[in-house]
């Protein structure tokens, strides 16, 4: 059979991916035609929530993910805490914004490490002059990077220990703060260990100060790091970038949804969230109108596929005759419309100027999404220092806890991998209701009544598939920008 000739391509299951995943795709010419993307696992467990005390969210909806259970715990207390009518004590606010971010953190070193850079390893590269470097800092089980990055995120974890207890499946985390309160000490070892992973950062992923990765602003100031930058990771993921026009690979709709995260900013006394709320679309910032979300069953093994259902009125229930269904992941739309979600979403929708930058020029794609995770990861670690400072030892970590009265409400937070909405309806005492919509059910949705893929699906055409490829590179690249965690898509 020619290149020519359209081929159908069955791709999975995907390494180093959390979960299950697999991709089919309909090629021609060299290139991807279309992509359908199976998220194949189901578990339920929105319906194990079902008629239960609503308090039991806080030790079940954890236990959709290991890798970020603290963001489901994070959504589950802000849900409860909206129907109660309780404000987190300032020292619980701060306390949950540091262990939210030393989950994100934690995640994003994870995935640029052992997830993403790994594939560069590969002997299909071994002709680029930076190969044997890849090689000896990320080859799977061997790399000296990944080695160093294990133990930087071990003490980075040092953390979630001193104001967690424990990590995954905090119960620290509660609607009026968190449950366990720390000492001056404890802020003292806090401070120490965040300015050795400060270290670590600076001396191997970016060669330089975390305040010069901040404050890059354009893409003039990418091409002088790339061409005479500190030598770090950074820069060796720049030249890796160049070499192989990873920014004209995976581009999407380019439209951007954040929930926002860490509520009151850098100082005690600001209203505002660190990384804002928003839609980012066509140059622009809007407002995000939470209203509109709806999920489009049509393409998806579940009933109710006749109309996009609202998540308060949504449901979960099985259905493998759907003659369309490819995938257990639901669609997510915001009014009708698929976004994009992740570290490139908050840091647009945040102002970041490289961020918007890099779109302007070449749109959402496999290096605009790992840039603005590098770029975050330095500015989450400049914040948590700041929130430290910010804590009040000898003050009240936790409002009282009050009766969960009937009604609904909506825990919405930032995952690593993006925007986290707990929909929770309760009736009678106990759970009568409740949705989540994770991060990676945006990004890996199936298609949905009006046809639209999702945007993995959108962003894997075009992709490059050479002759005798059963597993296409670029199509692992583009996956893998992503972040994906598939344990979260279908709950």
């Amino acid at each position: 059979m020619t290149q020519k000739e359209a081929t159908r391509l069955v791709v999975g299951p995907f390494n180093r991916v959390e979960g299950d995943l697999e991709v089919r795709l309909d090629v021609a010419d060299g290139h991807v035609r279309a992509a359908f993307v199976n998220a194949p696992l189901f578990r339920g467990i929105e319906r194990v929530l079902e008629g239960r005390t609503p308090m039991d969210a806080l030790v079940i909806a954890p236990r959709i993910c290991g890798i970020c259970s603290v963001s489901q715990s994070h959504a589950a207390a802000l849900a409860l805490a909206g129907l109660m009518g309780v404000e987190p004590a300032a020292n619980g606010r701060v306390a949950t914004n540091l262990i939210l971010a030393t989950e994100n953190l934690a995640d994003h070193l994870t995935h640029f490490h052992l997830f993403f850079m790994p594939d560069f390893a590969r002997p299909d590269y071994a002709t680029y002059p930076w190969h044997d470097h890849v090689t000896r800092r990320f080859a799977a089980m061997r790399g000296t990077a990944a080695r160093a990055m294990l133990q930087t995120r071990a003490l980075l974890l040092h953390i979630m220990g001193i104001l967690a207890g424990r990590w995954p499946h905090t119960l620290a985390i509660q609607p009026g703060g968190v449950s366990r309160g720390v000492e001056a000490q404890e802020c003292i070892r806090m401070l120490t260990i965040l300015s050795a992973v400060r270290a670590a950062l600076e001396d191997g992923l970016f060669g330089a100060r975390l305040e010069e990765i901040a404050a890059l602003t354009d893409m003039e100031d990418l091409e002088r790091w790339r061409a005479a930058g500190p030598e770090g990771d950074f820069r060796l993921f720049l030249r890796i970038a160049h070499d192989l026009e990873l920014a004209r690979s995976g581009r999407s709709y380019d439209r951007f949804i954040t929930y926002g995260a860490y509520p009151g900013g850098l100082s005690p006394h600001d209203g505002q969230r660190l990384w804002p709320a928003g839609v980012f679309a066509q140059g622009r910032v809007t407002a995000l109108d939470i209203a509109t979300v709806a999920e489009d069953h049509a393409a998806s093994y579940m009933t109710d596929r006749a109309r996009p259902n609202a998540p308060f009125d949504g449901s979960t229930v099985p259905d493998l005759h759907n003659p369309a269904g490819y995938s257990w992941c639901k669609a997510p739309r915001l009014s009708g419309q698929p976004c994009e979600t992740g570290a490139l979403a908050r840091q647009l929708v945040a102002g970041h100027p490289l961020a918007r930058a890099m779109v302007a020029r070449d749109g959402g794609n496999v290096m605009s999404r790992v840039v603005a995770r590098l770029v975050e990861s330095a500015r989450l670690l400049m914040a948590m220092e700041s929130w430290v400072g910010m804590l009040a030892p000898g003050r009240p970590w936790c409002d009282a806890h009050r009766e969960i009265p009937d009604g609904r409400a909506i825990g919405m937070t930032e995952a690593a991998r993006g925007a986290l909405g707990h929909w929770l309806r309760v009736e009678n005492g106990c759970i009568a209701g409740y949705q989540i919509i994770a991060p990676t059910t945006w990004n890996f949705s199936p298609r949905d009544g009006a046809g639209l893929p999702g945007p993995l699906e959108q962003a894997l055409k075009g992709a490059v598939v050479r002759a005798g490829e059963r597993n296409p590179l670029s199509v692992q690249h583009i996956v893998r920008s992503f972040d994906p965690c598939m344990a979260c898509t279908v709950h």
